[in-house]
């Protein structure tokens, strides 16, 4: 199966963003939007020529001795329920594989995930006519939305077991439009079978962001694709229409900070809200597909005032009227202890991308058993320019 042949059923449907409303999620499709008042315009740039290898590159390793212990794990208690459940025994079978060779090291090897990156990053520009011609905003929401549903106090959710691929996660409304974004990385998945749906995922907003001239996000592998019983319930993600208060419900539950919750807040720096999918119309910056603190810089230096419309309530720039905040957006300027972050990343990117750096990555792992990790220390995927300097 082509992309191409997949997007005419895919075009129908939303894209994406972090934040929804309780009916229907505002999506994100570009990144930072360019200046207003002293906020600078950056241009995303790519190399004319890109190499990325073809092969899955998968390593190889016998497997033998991990079917043989999953098959008798599965004769003790599970028999029953797998027969019965011939899909969930198959995942069962995948996942336990995966996890064995994360214990025995038959795993694939970073330069086989860069390989799956550059396909990814390959793909972000062939969009098309899709929203502002970038496919790695709603990437980046794909990626927030699967690691977003984390319980630290029932240790559920998170990015370990791709349950968006399942209903009736896959239809909450905070979800509206991601499937788009599975779809796009489908034939990513075709192409490299070995990598879960998790890690590819998670990876491919790693190569989003980073793709957009964003900062490196650490990254590595591990995650294992669950069953339709793992699905999260609705209600764990952001609702766009709430305040303060929601926001530290929500990400408190995940285990962040407040300066974390800021630092994620950034991620509006990418894309737009449109009326057909969440009721919220626009973008939050003028360079929607270019990771920059802009997000901020607007937030904090440009007047906002309530939109006088018949949509939702959220808040235009008054100076072009062309650009939109979210009331979660707005708390982060009006807020005490938020709005000391949100000065402090309007002044220095360097600041909030080491700050973002930090706390998505971290979002990425939510959910994930440190014993499933391919690797102690997390990995730095090279972007496609670094590589082109390289040749």
């Amino acid at each position: 199966m082509s992309l191409r042949s997949i997007l005419p059923v895919l075009r129908g449907q939303c894209t994406s963003r972090t934040f929804s409303t309780t009916s229907r999620v505002a999506t994100r499709t570009g990144s930072p939007f360019a200046n207003v008042a002293n906020a600078r315009s950056k241009a995303l740039v790519r190399p004319s020529s890109r190499g990325f290898a073809t092969d899955s590159g998968a390593s190889k390793g016998s497997g033998i001795n991990v079917w043989i212990a999953l098959l008798g794990i599965a004769g003790a208690g599970g028999a029953y329920y797998f027969y019965t459940n011939p899909k969930e025994a198959e995942t069962a079978l995948k996942s336990g594989t995966q996890s064995a060779k994360a214990a025995a090291g038959f795993t694939p090897k970073l330069e086989d995930y860069q390989k799956v990156y550059n396909t990814v990053a390959e793909l972000l520009d062939e969009a098309g006519d899709y929203d502002d011609g970038s496919y790695g905003p709603v990437l980046v929401r794909l990626a927030w939305h699967a690691s977003g549903t984390y319980d630290k106090e029932t240790n559920t959710g998170g990015s370990n077991y791709a349950t968006m691929r399942f209903a009736p996660e896959s239809l909450h409304a905070a979800n509206n439009g991601l499937a788009i974004a599975r779809g796009v990385l489908e034939p990513v998945k075709q192409k490299y079978p070995w990598i879960s749906y998790g890690d590819l995922w998670t990876l491919a907003g790693v190569a989003a962001i980073q793709e957009a001239s964003g900062p490196k996000i650490p990254w590595r592998a591990g995650r294992i694709d669950g069953f339709e019983k793992d699905v999260t319930p609705d209600g764990r993600l952001p609702d766009a229409t709430q305040g303060a208060d929601h926001l530290r419900n929500i990400f408190y539950r995940m285990g962040f900070n407040d300066q974390e919750i800021v630092a994620l807040s950034g991620a509006h720096a990418l894309g737009r809200c449109h009326t057909d999918r969440s009721g919220f119309e626009g973008p939050w910056t003028f360079s929607p597909v270019t990771f920059s603190n802009q997000y901020f810089a607007l937030l904090w230096n440009e007047k906002w005032q309530w939109r006088k419309w018949n949509g939702p309530k959220q808040l235009e720039d008054k100076k072009t009227k062309s650009l939109m905040m979210l009331p979660t957006d707005y708390v982060l300027v009006t807020d005490k202890s938020f709005k000391k972050w949100t000065k402090a990343y309007a002044d220095d990117e360097s600041v909030f991308f080491k700050d973002f750096s930090a706390a998505f990555s971290r979002l990425l792992e939510l959910g994930v058993p440190t014993t499933q990790w391919v690797t102690q220390t997390p990995w730095e995927l090279k972007t496609l320019a670094e590589q082109e300097e390289k040749k």
